[in-house]
């Protein structure tokens, strides 16, 4: 017969039934001092383990960047340089203009009749006072001879009334006639007098016709599409003419700037006439040298530009009426200025800088200070020297203290990071000139 186990005193009773599993007491670490001292063991070599860990991979990750630090100091970076130089710079205010003839003439007939003759050939030079046009002169003529006609009949009625007179104021004064007789007499007279004036003026007035008859140009210049053929009668009040013809020589170029330039421009104009250039759409190619003529009396408030008219010597005609151009105003000259490419001017937070290459062949940032942009140069006013090497390509990989490796940026290149564009076509101030964006008249000094 089997015996109950027995229940030990402080164990809990637990049923079991026959295929009740046995039930796992965990170890009360409360009351047991071992377990307690193994768990903060553990614990602490948990948190040493980490620690190590953490600190192990900071002086790796420190060791690798100094490393790559290293390697970067050591590497050396091709960039493209060019010298600082030091020469005179003219300034220049770019602007779009188009050209236009400086007297525009639409020749008109004067008086009514048929044209006879054509004298000129489209886009001929013509002369002041050369005949183009002969209007059937006869009519003209005519009134002319009919005017000196009723003028000679005058005459003699003049004269006849004058001896008339002559005679009645011997009667008059004899008491033999009345006086009444030799004041109407005289009054005949008198009105034979103003008869004589007016033929006169008939006989101007037929000359004058018959001049008109002869129409002639009224400027020196070039003679444009016939616009009435021969044989056609044409009138005074026509609206159209019979050809027009402009000056070229000299011509007109009207352009605009922005309003800005408005103060420094009239403070040049008045110390001395403005020189203006006149090139072709694509800026390459000279077409004119010519003088500032005038500043518009207005501002357009449009588009915030102001209006300016120059005057050009065109003995070849390379300038034509309506010839779109880009127009350059000499607005002043810096002498002996320090002249880089623009893009050796880079731009950071403290401002603009330049990365000059030191004799031992590292790159050293330089503040600088820009006074104006010239088209692909920019004119230094402070940071840099003449003869200095600078970064003009290739400064996105550089820090101060980094080793280069020099090429000659070459002649006349222009470079992508250049902050002046070739359109921008205006003139910034020396405050605007290191401003990032600032824009810059396209110059080539």
């Amino acid at each position: 017969m089997m015996q109950e186990p027995s229940i030990r005193a402080g164990e809990p009773s637990v049923s079991r039934g026959p295929h009740a599993p046995r039930a796992s007491i965990a170890p009360d670490t409360h009351r047991n001092p071992t377990a307690r001292i193994v768990l903060v063991v553990l614990l602490a070599l948990v948190v040493g383990g980490t620690w190590w860990l953490l600190h192990t991979r900071d002086k790796a990750d420190k060791a690798q960047a100094a490393a790559s630090a290293k390697a970067a100091a050591d590497r050396v970076t091709p960039v493209l340089t060019s010298h600082v130089e030091q020469r005179d710079v003219p300034v220049w205010l770019d602007g779009l203009g188009n050209v236009a003839a400086f007297y525009t003439v639409t020749v008109k007939t004067q008086v009514d009749g048929r044209i006879d003759r054509v004298f000129f050939t489209e886009g001929q030079k013509v002369k002041k006072g050369e005949l183009l046009v002969q209007i059937d002169p006869r009519p003209f003529a005519i009134q002319l001879e009919s005017a000196q006609a009723a003028l000679v009949r005058d005459q003699a009625l003049l004269k006849n009334g004058q001896l008339n007179l002559d005679r009645y104021k011997t009667l008059s004064d004899q008491n033999l006639i009345a006086v009444q007789q030799y004041t109407d007499q005289k009054s005949t007279v008198d009105q034979a007098q103003g008869q004589i004036l007016a033929d006169q003026a008939g006989i101007d007035s037929a000359k004058l016709n018959l001049d008109y008859a002869h129409i002639t140009s009224p400027i020196d210049g070039i003679a444009g599409l016939r616009q009435v053929d021969p044989g056609n009668v044409v009138h005074a009040t026509d609206s159209t003419g019979l050809v027009v013809v402009t000056q070229l020589d000299p011509i007109a170029v009207f352009f605009t700037l922005p309003e800005d330039d408005l103060v420094q421009i009239e403070q040049a104009m008045a110390k001395d006439k403005l020189s203006v250039e006149a090139r072709s759409r694509d800026g390459d190619k000279l077409l004119g040298q010519g003088t500032l003529a005038v500043i518009d009396n207005e501002i357009n408030q449009a588009t915030a530009t102001l209006r300016l008219k120059a005057i050009f010597a065109n003995p070849d005609n390379v300038l034509w009426p309506n010839q779109f151009v880009k127009a350059r105003l000499k607005l002043r000259t810096i002498p002996k200025a320090l002249i880089v490419p623009a893009a050796v001017v880079q731009h950071g937070p403290q401002g603009t800088f330049a990365y000059v290459v030191a004799p031992n062949q590292t790159a050293e940032m330089r503040p600088v200070t820009v006074d104006t942009l010239q088209g692909d140069n920019a004119v230094i006013a402070s940071g840099l020297q003449v003869g200095e090497e600078v970064v003009a390509e290739g400064q996105a990989q550089l820090r101060p203290g980094a080793k280069v490796s020099t090429k000659a940026l070459p002649a006349g290149a222009a470079s992508s990071t250049s902050s002046a564009s070739a359109d921008a076509g205006t003139h910034r101030s020396k405050a605007n000139a290191g401003a990032p964006g600032s824009g810059a008249s396209e110059a080539k000094p």
